[in-house]
């Protein structure tokens, strides 16, 4: 995990189902707020970027696998590293891990595809310069 960006996550209750784990598009949802975090930590307005705009980032892949259980109180690590597949495409992949020393056995991974589109033709969009610089920052050559 030398390249990407992590964030640590505690499990609330309202995140659970009845079994008392993670309920399963809570762990997409997760996921979704190390995205939040990793625009953020480049400097992106998230305020902004998520408000009504010229161009919009929507999801139009989303899978997640689970491995382990995770259950309100436990303390995760929220990996993420994405990558460019073309001029308006990038996905994300995630790995959640307990945050424990020592403890590296993923408990989960997530994979989400957005497409840059231009919100009032509905149509692909160049990536911006700020989603380039987000994934020069994070990305599969940040290290390269």
């Amino acid at each position: 995990m030398d390249k990407g960006f992590t964030v640590g996550h505690r499990v609330r209750f309202h995140e659970t189902d009845a079994a008392g784990v993670v309920y399963f598009a809570n762990g997409l949802a997760i996921c979704h707020g190390a995205y939040e975090a990793s625009l953020s930590a480049v400097g992106i307005d998230l305020a902004q970027f998520f408000s009504p705009a010229e161009l919009a980032y929507p999801v139009v892949r989303a899978t997640i696998d689970f491995w382990q259980p995770m259950r309100c109180g436990d303390a995760l690590k929220v990996w993420l590293q994405p990558q460019r597949l073309d001029g308006s495409t990038f996905e994300v992949e995630y790995q959640i891990f307990p945050d424990r020393p020592g403890d590296e056995r993923p408990l989960a991974r997530a994979l989400t595809r957005h497409v840059c589109i231009q919100t009032q033709a509905r149509r692909r969009h160049p990536l911006p310069p700020e989603m380039e610089t987000w994934l020069h920052r994070w990305g599969d050559l940040a290290n390269k």
